[in-house]
C-alpha cells in the first residue's frame, strides 16, 4: 500500500534577517531568492513530485492575512493548487500549526496518514535525496515515531539547534538531546563529535500519533488547536482560524513542546543540499559567483571588489574596492553590513520597530 503523506508548509513568518528586502507583508519566501521561482513555489514543486515510495497529497499551506492574496497567485500560477490556505489570526510559533494541520488531516484523511512539515523558505538542493530521506523518514513515522530530519555539519555554526543522535533505528537513530544555537566552542565540540545534526526544522508524523503526543506534553496547545479549527470559517480553500481559541494558545516551537519531551522522536539523516537562508550571508553562500566570490541581483555593477553580495530592485548600485558586504537597496531603504555581522539584521529590524517606523517593516 502506498504511503500518503500531507505536506504542510508553514508561511507565515517575516524572514526579519533578509530586511529589507523581506518585509511582513511580503516576506522572503514570497520572493525569488535562489531561483527564479519564489521560495514558497520551489517548495511546494518540491513537495508534487511523485514517488515509487509513498504519494504527496495537495499540500496545506499556512499563513497569515497580508500574506494570502500574494501566496495564493503564486501557487496559482505554478500549478500546485493546495488542499487548503489556513489562515493564522495571529502568529502563535509552530508547535501550534503543527497542532492544527494533525486535526485538519485526522478529520479529513484519518490518523494513519502523514503530515511532513516543513518552512516555506528553505533551499534543498538534492530533491531526489530529499524525497529518498522522506522514504526512510515514512518507514519510521508508520510506526509512531515523530521524525525529524538532521543534517550533516560542515562547520560550527551557531546559527543552528542540534540533534545528537543516540541508538540506530532502521535508517535513523533514537534522539538522546537537542541543543538549541549553541555558543561557538560547544558547536566545535559537537562537529568534532561526530554524533551531532543540525536540526532542519521539518519533521514527518502521523496525524493520529502527533495528536496523542500533543495531548500528554502540551495539553493547551491541543486543546486551543482544536478550538480554533472547530469554529474557523471556511471560504472556499480558505480556513480562517478562530482568531480567540487561536490567540489563548500558547506561543511555543514544535521543538521545545512536542520533540524534546517525547520518547518517540528519531532522527534520519539527509545529505540534501539544505540552508534556512537565514541570513544575508547564507544567502550568499548558496548563490552563483563570479570569480572574485561576488554575487548580485538586479542593477548592479561591482568592480575591485571580493566575495561581496549586492542586491539593487530599483536604484543603480555600484561597488568598488570593498570586500566581504552585504549591500540590499530597495525603492525605500539600503542596508549595509559586514558578511561575518549578518545577522545582527534582526536587530536594526527591532530598532525601526522600537522607533515607529513602521512603515519600514
Amino acid at each position: 500500500m502506498v504511503v500518503r503523506i500531507v505536506p504542510v508548509i508553514m508561511s507565515g513568518g517575516s524572514g526579519t534577517r533578509l530586511w529589507p528586502l523581506s518585509r511582513a507583508a511580503h516576506p522572503k519566501q514570497l520572493h525569488p531568492l535562489v531561483t527564479e521561482l519564489s521560495m514558497v513555489q520551489e517548495t511546494a514543486r518540491r513537495v508534487a513530485a511523485t514517488s515509487k515510495d509513498f504519494e504527496f497529497e495537495p499540500p496545506i499551506i499556512v499563513l497569515n492575512e497580508c500574506q494570502y492574496e500574494r501566496a495564493r497567485t503564486q501557487l496559482d500560477e505554478l500549478g500546485c493548487a493546495p488542499s487548503c490556505y489556513v489562515v493564522e489570526p495571529v502568529g502563535r510559533n509552530t508547535a501550534p500549526v503543527a497542532a492544527v494541520a494533525a486535526e485538519l488531516v485526522r478529520r479529513d484523511l484519518g490518523d494513519d496518514v502523514l503530515i511532513l512539515l516543513l518552512p516555506a523558505d528553505h533551499h534543498i538542493r538534492d530533491i531526489d535525496g530529499f524525497h529518498q530521506a522522506i522514504a526512510h523518514g515514512a518507514a519510521l513515522a508508520a510506526q509512531g515515531q515523530l521524525v525529524t530530519f538532521g543534517i550533516e555539519p560542515d562547520a560550527p555554526e551557531t546559527g543552528y539547534g542540534y540533534i545528537r543522535r543516540g541508538a540506530p533505528v532502521l535508517s535513523g537513530f533514537h534522539v538522546r538531546t537537542f541543543t538549541e544555537k549553541p555558543d561557538a566552542e560547544t558547536a566545535a565540540d559537537f562537529l568534532a563529535s561526530g554524533e551531532y545534526y543540525w536540526n532542519a526544522g521539518i519533521f514527518l508524523f502521523g496525524a493520529g500519533a502527533l495528536i496523542r503526543e500533543l495531548d500528554a506534553h502540551c495539553a493547551e496547545v491541543a486543546r486551543c488547536s482544536r478550538a480554533a479549527v472547530d469554529h474557523a470559517a471556511m471560504d472556499g480553500t480558505k480556513l480562517t482560524l478562530d482568531a480567540a481559541a487561536f490567540g489563548a494558545c500558547p506561543s511555543i516551537s514544535f521543538d521545545y513542546a512536542v520533540m524534546e519531551k517525547t520518547s518517540q522522536a528519531v532522527v534520519v539523516p539527509a545529505d540534501i543540499g539544505w540552508s534556512d537562508v537565514g541570513s544575508w550571508d547564507a544567502l550568499w553562500a548558496i548563490s552563483d559567483k563570479d570569480e572574485n566570490g561576488n554575487a548580485s541581483r538586479g542593477n548592479v555593477s561591482i568592480h575591485a571588489s571580493e566575495n561581496s553580495f549586492v542586491i539593487s530592485n530599483g536604484a543603480k548600485v555600484a561597488i568598488h574596492g570593498v570586500k566581504d558586504l552585504i549591500i540590499v537597496a530597495t525603492g525605500d531603504a539600503v542596508l549595509v553590513v559586514h558578511r561575518d555581522d549578518a545577522q545582527s539584521v534582526k536587530k536594526i529590524v527591532d530598532a525601526l520597530k522600537d522607533g515607529g517606523h513602521h512603515d519600514l517593516l
